[in-house]
């Protein structure tokens, strides 16, 4: 017991979804098919949006990187757990471990930057229509999406830095689909104050700030709505802050159960479930929310059919 507690462990083991040895091959089937859909939806929307002229705005800007950072999002999850069903034992290496939650935490901590900007553009545009062009000019708009993926590059690496001071003697097994940072905190036989201090330094960053711009805009919005005399007005001022709002509350509400949920036996099975809803779900109907109550994206899709056909 002394040799293994000084051993340092090298590689870890995915249980994946061993709970359901029965379920494989429907399981890889479902998040085959989710996968595949997230990537086909989201460059459909990704190619519409840089095809289409009359989308060539702030709004459609931040959407067709939000598609984008959605396929890069899943695409560093779902590849590894759809090969895991098939395997024996899914060992994968300590760095190997650690790059992908590097590169997990840069899109999530990028995107909670990206909803803030979307929410702040919405603000702009219906806040003060006359000086919308003004204020979400193309430099503006770059500025703010070339910030969102530096703070989320940096505030990623303070944790891969202190995650990898961390030292481990085993067990060596994370009871999940993926390499997240909660589970490898309870695994680390080192003190993990630093690293529950640094990550909760960045939850305040980026989600509370985040959280707090999205819900002064929407303040600004909502009160602004009451205002427009017109009813079609309204409705179209509604329908596209709803489709923010509803894509707003699903991130934030499976980010907060897995990350600030206390960690429990009891726990860790509801957080993989959780996961699979903020890891694998969210990225594939963002553009479904996105686009069907969204009166441009339909017009749009409407010229392009007329354009293949013709």
């Amino acid at each position: 017991m002394a040799e293994r507690r000084n051993s340092t462990i090298t590689r870890f083991i995915l249980l994946g979804f061993y709970e359901f040895p029965k379920l494989t091959i429907l399981l890889f089937s479902i998040f085959l098919g989710i996968y595949l859909l997230t990537v086909t939806w989201n460059l459909g929307l990704i190619t519409l949006i840089r095809m289409d002229s009359h989308l060539h705005t702030p709004m459609y800007f931040f959407l067709s990187n939000l598609s984008f950072l959605d396929i890069c999002y899943v695409s560093t999850i779902s590849p590894r757990m759809l090969s895991d069903f098939f395997k024996k034992h899914n060992f994968i290496s300590f760095m190997g471990c650690t790059i992908q939650y590097f590169f997990f935490s840069i899109l999530g901590l990028t995107e909670s930057s990206l909803l803030a900007s979307m929410a702040y553009d919405r603000y702009a545009a219906i806040c003060n229509p006359l000086l919308y062009t003004a204020i979400m000019s193309p430099t503006v708009c770059l500025k703010m999406l070339v910030g969102s993926w530096i703070s989320g590059f940096f505030g990623s690496l303070i944790q891969l830095c202190a995650l990898l001071q961390l030292h481990f003697c085993g067990p060596d097994v994370i009871n999940h689909f993926f390499c997240d940072l909660p589970q490898l905190m309870i695994l680390s036989c080192s003190d993990t104050f630093f690293l529950q201090v640094i990550f909760s330094v960045l939850t305040v960053i980026f989600g509370l700030t985040s959280v707090l711009v999205i819900m002064i805009s929407y303040g600004y919005i909502i009160l602004t709505i009451f205002t427009i005399s017109s009813a079609e007005g309204r409705s179209k001022a509604f329908n596209t802050c709803a489709s923010h709002l509803t894509a707003v509350t699903l991130f934030y509400a499976s980010g907060t159960f897995v990350y600030l949920w206390p960690s429990s036996d009891d726990s860790l099975s509801q957080s993989k479930l959780a996961s699979i809803l903020y890891v694998v779900v969210i990225p594939m109907l963002n553009p479904l929310i996105y686009s069907l109550r969204n009166k441009e994206i339909k017009d749009a899709l409407i010229r392009w059919k007329k354009r293949i056909f013709s």
